[in-house]
């Protein structure tokens, strides 16, 4: 299962700070992090089969991320990709809250999602998670609500606050 922790404004010299394991079927062919030739002002690993992605940047500053949630409803047919909620959100010019509330969750299985545009991080799900902006915080996001008190997410949560703490944060120490 996917998970993803964040501190939002913890840290002097980096605002917002990601890390998280991408767990997805050995099957689905992906790209690794890269700018895409169809999309320069993107940079992020690619979904080969729908062309979306799961975490990517762009380079106005925009950040967005996706995982998946997992419940007991089968997805439907014809379903849109989540991996276009992220690029959706880089190429908008919407305020973070802005998206999010525009989406018709409806149209997609369960997600959750994390938008950025630099100044205000804001989440929501389409499985009861109501669009909001997050205050300056840390955050752990598994296959189920923000914050859900899984095991998982409340270590890594502590993981990342002991790093901001002793001023210890670098891609090392993350992964």
């Amino acid at each position: 299962m996917c998970l993803l922790v964040l501190g939002w404004q913890q840290h002097p010299d980096f605002p917002l700070i990601v890390a998280g394991n991408r767990d997805e079927f050995h099957s689905r062919p992906t790209k690794e992090v890269h700018w895409w030739p169809d999309k320069p002002d993107i940079v992020g690993g690619r979904d080969l089969q729908a062309a979306g992605t799961w975490l990517a940047l762009s380079r106005n500053g925009r950040f967005a991320t996706v995982t998946n949630y997992r419940d007991a409803e089968l997805p439907k047919a014809k379903l849109r990709s989540r991996g276009h909620l992220v690029t959706g959100f880089l190429e908008a010019s919407d305020k973070p809250l802005e998206y999010l509330n525009g989406i018709d969750g409806a149209a997609y299985a369960g997600f959750n999602l994390l938008v950025s545009d630099g100044e205000t991080l804001a989440w929501a799900s389409n499985r009861g998670g109501n669009a909001r902006i997050l205050p300056p915080g840390i955050y752990g996001l598994s296959n189920a609500l923000l914050d859900s008190p899984w095991y998982k997410v409340i270590r890594s949560k502590a993981a990342l606050q002991q790093l901001i703490n002793g001023d210890t944060v670098n891609a090392s120490m993350l992964l």
